[in-house]
């Protein structure tokens, strides 16, 4: 079912604090139809006019959410956080209501095993997820850092001095620290992928993947 949903649908924004109104943000600049949801009236209306419609409404009734058609929607984001009870109590009606793809927002372990448990497709930990890439990105070296469930991870960093001025075979990127450096960019050029023969300068960032531990220790190479 979730495959067949388009991949233009329009969304279900319920909540507008920092993270529903930055999931309706991001959605709305990607082009995509939004229907923004809040008990908040200032807060509905500073949307009003930024998402393509926003509704006062108590998601926490199912009944004021049939009101607003969202049985109609293929895709709800449940980004009430900061009651466990609500959140619990939207995601319910919206599987309930059969929306085949439900993201919802967990501030702990528990509330997201709860979520889990009643419906929801995805659970996502924002203040987590935010946290555990910070702390990578302290180091220094590297700017951005996406993991996956698997301890694969995606990362942007600079280049470790070892490997500076060499091709990536020269610099054994691959058989000595077992990562793959995916793309480069050079100042002032946009991204390109990578190969055995690409040289890699002091000046340029790259694009690695691999595991988690395998990035650490080459980020930390001097």
């Amino acid at each position: 079912m979730v495959d067949r949903i388009r991949h233009d649908a329009p969304v279900l924004v319920i909540g507008l604090g920092r993270f529903g109104a930055a999931t309706a943000g991001q959605l709305d600049r990607l082009g995509r139809e939004v229907l923004a949801v809040d008990t908040d009236e200032n807060l509905v209306g500073k949307w009003a006019d930024r998402v393509t419609h926003a509704v006062v409404a108590d998601a926490k009734s199912i009944d004021a959410l049939k009101q607003i058609g969202a049985q109609d929607f293929s895709i709800a984001v449940c980004a009430v956080g900061s009651s466990v009870e609500a959140s619990v109590l939207i995601t319910a009606n919206l599987v309930d209501l059969k929306i085949p793809q439900i993201w919802a927002k967990a501030i702990s372990a528990s509330h997201g095993k709860i979520l889990e448990r009643i419906g929801a497709n995805h659970v996502i930990y924002p203040e987590r997820e935010a946290g555990e890439r910070t702390a990578h990105l302290v180091s220094g070296r590297m700017l951005d850092f996406i993991e996956f469930d698997d301890d694969f991870a995606l990362v942007k960093m600079y280049p470790p001095k070892p490997i500076r001025g060499k091709n990536l075979t020269e610099s054994g990127v691959r058989s000595r620290h077992r990562v793959t450096v995916v793309g480069v960019k050079s100042p002032g050029k946009p991204f390109t992928y990578a190969t055995e023969q690409t040289v890699v300068s002091n000046h340029d960032l790259i694009i690695v993947s691999g595991t988690e531990g395998d990035i650490e220790k080459f980020a930390a190479l001097e």
